[in-house]
């Protein structure tokens, strides 16, 4: 018998057919948020360089206005260290006092959070995909078997001739939800390590803007007492 994937798709039950197309689409999908996702992080994480290049000047001569300018620059609309800034500089810039580098930790503290979950968006789809697609393949695998089962009755006997179709139908099935479990794994797995990165660096610029906001109230008392 011939097996190649247009005869296989020919042979193959329209149940087992729309099992196939499920898998197809499940696999798109874990291809478009790799790429959507692939290209989002790459620049964050370039804009998050180059901001934190751009800024050091301004915050250590304790230029709140220049820093927020900065900040607010659309060429690091996707950085998540702009993002962290923002949140805390916004709030000290109303009132640089305790009050106001109160309201810049939990500005931060607040603000990093968000962040994170719109980091993470679409890995619910490699997570779903990667854990469900086997049990997608399973099921058509069951339909493949059930339409070996009817030709072999149609037949009457047990020829393997006969019967191979259903067979290869059913083999086809699992192979192909397993491979797409094991690509949405795979990525799920490696978006994981570049976010925990970024939180890293999250957790960083956090602490860093804090302790930046006490050392500039703390430089701020020092010259209103001269």
């Amino acid at each position: 018998m011939n097996l190649t994937p247009q005869h296989l798709w020919i042979s193959m039950g329209g149940p087992a057919k729309g099992v196939f197309l499920v898998l197809i689409l499940m696999l798109l999908g874990c291809v478009y948020v790799a790429i959507e996702r692939a290209m989002l992080y790459s620049r964050a994480r370039k804009q998050s360089r180059m901001l934190g290049e751009a800024i050091g000047g301004p915050m250590s001569e304790g230029n709140i206005e220049a820093s927020l300018k900065i900040v607010k620059d659309e060429a690091y609309k996707l950085s998540y260290l702009g993002v962290i800034l923002r949140a805390g500089l916004e709030q000290y810039a109303k009132e640089p006092s305790e009050h106001g580098l109160r309201a810049l930790k939990r500005g931060v503290e607040m603000r990093a959070p968000i962040e994170v979950a719109n980091l993470r968006t679409g890995m619910n789809i490699l997570a779903t995909t990667g854990s469900t697609a086997p049990f997608v393949g399973l099921v058509g695998t069951i339909f493949g078997i059930i339409n070996a089962f009817a030709v072999m009755s149609t037949a009457g006997g047990g020829d393997l001739t006969a019967i191979s179709g259903g067979i290869s139908e059913a083999l086809v099935s699992t192979a192909v939800g397993i491979t797409v479990a094991i690509v949405a794994i795979w990525i799920y797995n490696a978006f994981n390590a570049i976010l925990d990165d970024i939180q890293k660096d999250m957790t960083t610029a956090m602490q860093e803007i804090e302790d930046w906001g006490e050392k500039d109230l703390h430089s701020r008392e020092l010259r209103a007492a001269k």
